[in-house]
């Protein structure tokens, strides 16, 4: 199966890492109108993946393009998981692998968090949850790199790599574009360390369904209130909803990753996550409008998603 991806086609894979090209999307079609999947969830998701809104987002962002909004040098990468329904909605250049800027923080949370998990060396204390608070909810970068050290320190000393190390011996099915190469630099300008809107999803899905260690910290710490993209000055969400987010911010990134949740007519909560990015292979010459401009892109999509899924669930 393939998506329409911003002007470029990708193979599809659900959240559970399983590639279907379209071969194995019509077996798997096949297999499920026969009732012959026994209900598998990697498959029976990927199998009947919502297009409609994966289209009017890839038309969104291609009006944005004609209009100059978002320039010719620019990439995005798009993605919504519904889990409600347990359906991947929007798949768009979802396995290419961008700069993570500040969104990569999540990341070295739960970095640390599977050392305190395995080892009864590394403590979760205060001092260290102090650092997680203002390194999540305040992006402070030097509480990333004293967490980076922190791991390092735990591993075998080389730095960010053992970050990278960690996560990917832990659960290699997740971090699959995870590049973590450098610590945060003065003046924050950090554009080696990579992921993808899919590395994104998954791990959303994963804390979200408490699949990982400290599964509920990572939650709370990612729904203290910041200047989030997703929902802040979105056109369309009129009251406050819960959001718990990361955004990422350079000279050559804007991006947001998160899971929102809202309650329906009956007081039923509805979740689902909403990634964003945009990045570009030069610094912009004014970082200040260029963010500001490409937060709004990422706010449109964002509404356009929402609406979506207010449809959808009936949400108030």
């Amino acid at each position: 199966m393939y998506e329409f991806a911003d002007g470029v086609e990708q193979p599809a894979a659900d959240d559970n890492g399983f590639f279907l090209d379209r071969r194995n999307f019509l077996a798997a079609l096949a297999a499920t109108s026969a009732g012959l999947l026994g209900g598998s969830p990697s498959f029976v998701e990927a199998a009947a993946r919502d297009h409609s809104l994966n289209h009017q987002v890839n038309d969104l962002v291609q009006r944005l393009r004609r209009k100059g909004v978002v320039q010719p040098n620019e990439q995005t990468s798009w993605s919504v998981y519904d889990f409600s329904t347990g359906k991947k909605l929007v798949a768009i250049n979802e396995d290419v692998q961008r700069q993570a800027a500040s969104m990569i923080k999540p990341f070295v949370a739960q970095a640390y968090f599977y050392q305190v998990t395995h080892s009864s060396r590394v403590r979760y204390n205060d001092d260290v949850r102090w650092h997680m608070e203002r390194m999540i909810q305040r992006s402070s970068n030097s509480a990333t790199n004293w967490l980076i050290d922190r791991v390092s320190a735990n591993r075998a000393r080389r730095g960010p790599r053992d970050v990278e190390a960690e996560l990917k011996q832990h659960a290699p099915g997740i971090f699959r574009q995870t590049r973590i190469i450098e610590k945060i630099p003065p003046g924050g300008g950090t554009y080696a360390n990579k992921a993808s809107a899919h590395d994104y999803s998954r791990f959303l899905y994963a804390i979200w369904n408490d699949r990982l260690p400290y599964s509920a910290e990572l939650r709370r710490l990612m729904c203290l209130p910041n200047n989030d993209r997703i929902v802040t000055r979105v056109s369309a969400i009129s009251h406050p909803l819960q959001v718990c987010d990361k955004t990422g911010s350079t000279a050559k990134l804007c991006g947001n990753m998160g899971i929102i949740e809202a309650r329906d007519r009956r007081g039923r909560k509805h979740a689902y996550t909403m990634i964003g990015i945009i990045e570009r292979p030069t610094r912009a010459q004014n970082y200040t409008q260029w963010i500001r401009s490409r937060g709004d892109v990422i706010r449109q999509v964002s509404n356009l998603v929402y609406l979506h899924m207010k449809d959808r669930h009936g949400l108030v």
